[in-house]
């Protein structure tokens, strides 16, 4: 045990005294994780609007299709990603491989189902009675939309945020895009999982509860968000 806490006291010292490597895997976490949501609200809410409001055929599967990738590995992803972005694949001449935004383009199709789903879940428990008031009303077309995401907002913040939750402390798609590169791509779970290898848990242990404490705020924004719904 005097190792573990040998390694909490050297984790604390690292935190308040501004650890240069330690806070660059932070701010690069919150960079990639911050890019990720960012991408993925841009398409999936539209998309999870569409999914939940509209009637069409085949809606039924899609569905099914889009909740099933609820559950998708990060090392498929991860490795989907690789086969497209590396010197060989259709992308490989934007040269994403081991770079920020590459990582990024990963967590967005990994945290898109989330944002999908719970956005069409939100729009299909509104009220049917919304509908039918908004185009009495003589709303059409994006009028529509932004009503009936306004009236699910507490919901579709609730996808925002458990998608944020997923992004910032998946490690598989970070390692295989990322590459763990020292100062340039290394996260903060690619950093735990690097420093426990080599048997320096000091690092590990702060990166951890700076880990930890973004996951408090995130469950603390969701409760909070519920909240506001009941």
């Amino acid at each position: 045990m005097d190792y573990l806490l040998d390694g909490l006291r050297h984790a604390f010292i690292l935190l308040f005294s501004g650890d240069v490597e330690t806070y660059s895997a932070v701010f690069t976490s919150l960079k990639v994780s911050s890019l990720s949501i960012a991408g993925s609200l841009i398409v999936g809410i539209p998309a999870g609007f569409f999914l939940g409001y509209y009637e069409f055929a085949g809606k039924r599967q899609l569905r099914a299709i889009v909740d099933t990738l609820l559950a998708l590995p990060t090392v498929v992803v991860g490795l989907f990603v690789y086969a497209f972005v590396s010197r060989r694949g259709p992308l490989g001449e934007f040269g994403l491989l081991f770079t920020i935004p590459g990582i990024a383009i990963a967590q967005m199709i990994l945290v898109l189902p989330i944002v999908m789903s719970l956005t069409a879940t939100a729009i299909e428990s509104l009220d049917r009675r919304l509908k039918t008031t908004i185009l009495t009303l003589g709303a059409r077309g994006r009028q529509i939309i932004m009503a009936s995401l306004l009236e699910a907002r507490y919901a579709v913040l609730i996808a925002a945020v458990t998608a944020y939750g997923r992004a910032i402390s998946e490690v598989g798609v970070s390692m295989m895009i990322g590459g763990n590169i020292k100062w340039h791509t290394r996260t903060i779970t690619t950093a735990i999982a690097l420093e426990t290898g080599k048997g320096q848990f000091a690092m590990g242990i702060a990166l951890g509860i700076v880990l930890l404490s973004i996951a408090f705020l995130v469950n603390f924004a969701l409760t909070a968000l519920k909240r506001r719904m009941a």
